[in-house]
């Protein structure tokens, strides 16, 4: 199980998606280690659970409101965040759809859904943000092992497998544009995790993935360059 390297206060992380489900679980491990957090809900002015961690965490939680998949909500977020520098940028957004409808199956409107919130936006995020971060700062983004071409010995989920291996190109290209860069970069997989999203079969629950996942990225730290990881630090083919 990987440990972080230091219990000190490392900084603040930019975390997109912490209302619910895994952003929310990532929020409160980097609140108990010290961090701030500045995280995003989406529109629609309901209390979350991160508005919860605000109270518990006083003067430490900042939220922002965004809808990934609207562009000039992102640009107006930039813009808000003018001036501000984060040690970590860390993009956690997804949608499924039926487990059991292929790409034969699917309605175009329904692939396009998927495809554009799982892989454009969070890539639109990315390049809109990354100038945010310390020249040593760490960007991440929530991927899934499903997302592995080489691992897909079972089918299923197909549509969701297309758009977050889409997803992990789309960074691999990123990463080839900013080849010189000294932040590190990481794709990481969370594991089957029992949320509303990933359903009640999930083989994982947020306690046993969390926590390392939280812990994968602090040791990624420091370490330039793209990897794609799991929730215990194992690479994770691509």
């Amino acid at each position: 199980m990987p440990t972080a390297t230091s219990s000190d206060p490392a900084g603040t992380i930019l975390l997109i998606g912490a209302s619910r489900g895994l952003g929310h679980a990532v929020a409160a491990e980097f609140l108990k280690k010290g961090w701030k957090v500045v995280g995003t809900v989406r529109p629609g002015g309901t209390r979350t659970k991160l508005h919860d961690l605000a109270d518990e965490f006083e003067g430490r939680v900042e939220i922002e409101t965004l809808d990934i998949c609207a562009p000039d909500q992102v640009a107006t977020l930039r813009h808000r965040l003018s001036g501000r520098v984060f040690d970590m940028l860390f993009v956690n957004a997804g949608v499924t759809n039926n487990p059991h409808e292929t790409i034969a199956d699917v309605a175009t409107d329904e692939f396009v859904r998927v495809m554009v919130t799982n892989s454009l936006s969070p890539m639109r995020v990315i390049e809109s943000l990354q100038d945010l971060l310390t020249p040593s700062g760490l960007l991440g983004v929530m991927s899934s092992g499903q997302g592995s071409v080489s691992n897909n010995e079972t089918g299923l989920r197909e549509v969701y497998r297309g758009s977050k291996a889409a997803l992990n190109m789309f960074m691999r290209s990123f990463a080839a544009r900013h080849a010189a860069t000294s932040r590190a970069m990481v794709l990481m997989a969370p594991g089957w995790v029992r949320t509303d999203m990933g359903g009640p079969d999930g083989r994982l629950s947020i306690e046993e993935s969390v926590p390392n996942l939280v812990n994968v990225l602090l040791l990624k730290q420091g370490k330039p360059g793209l990897e794609y990881l799991d929730y215990l630090g194992h690479t994770v083919p691509w």
